[in-house]
């Protein structure tokens, strides 16, 4: 995974256009000698027996084909630096913003209440959410009723003492007795973005490395 500076983005742009400028050389290289040799061949021809013309049209025609390639070999590179860029410029927008994704650990509102989510597949009319502290024993259970499908939030006021640190949460959702599946999500702080094969990355403060393409919203 590469972090994007103003350096590396630099040095990419030189390596591309570096690449850019030996591709076409090489094609204009190639271009000049076919023609070379076609002048040579019209030149020294028995006029008795002249080149066939669908041979010398063919060999112009992979000429064109080829170039063509080359060309739009080129420009969907330079597609994708740019797409990079703009990526990282978009991505930067997002340090300091509070996202959610699917996970199962507790936050911290700023009142001191833990805070978490979840999603539902369908409409759930009971839900459970059982509040677990660092070591896996349970602390606490929220009920909620008549939620609707899609993405939900709950906030559990802790008993005085409660450490913090390390809180989980399991979610059990039934719709007429019948189980619904549901998702955990969580909520982080986004501290840097960088790209790598995976696109565009957020440095989450407590879930790490995580590609953009899970956060389910930003605020």
């Amino acid at each position: 995974m590469t972090t994007v500076t103003n350096n590396t983005a630099t040095s990419g742009t030189a390596a591309t256009s570096s690449t850019s400028t030996t591709s076409k050389n090489s094609m204009s290289e190639a271009s000049d000698r076919f023609l070379k040799l076609l002048v040579t061949q019209m030149q020294n021809q028995d006029p008795l027996n002249p080149a066939d013309n669908s041979q010398i049209t063919s060999q112009m025609a992979q000429i064109n084909t080829v170039t063509g390639i080359d060309k739009l070999n080129t420009t969907m590179t330079s597609m994708s630096a740019n797409m990079t860029q703009l990526q990282m410029l978009q991505g930067a927008s997002l340090v300091g913003r509070s996202v959610v994704m699917p996970g199962n650990q507790l936050g911290t509102n700023t009142a001191g209440n833990g805070v978490g989510g979840y999603e539902l597949a369908a409409a759930a009319s009971n839900v459970q959410v059982d509040i677990y502290n660092a070591a896996g024993a349970k602390l606490d259970t929220i009920t909620q009723s008549g939620m609707s499908a899609g993405l939900q939030s709950f906030e559990w006021k802790p008993p005085a003492g409660t450490s913090m640190n390390g809180l989980t949460f399991k979610v059990t959702a039934t719709s007429g007795g019948k189980a619904i599946t549901s998702t955990p999500m969580m909520s982080d702080l986004v501290d840097a973005v960088s790209t790598g094969s995976s696109g565009l990355m957020l440095e989450l403060r407590n879930a790490g490395s995580t590609a953009y393409s899970k956060i389910k919203t930003v605020s």
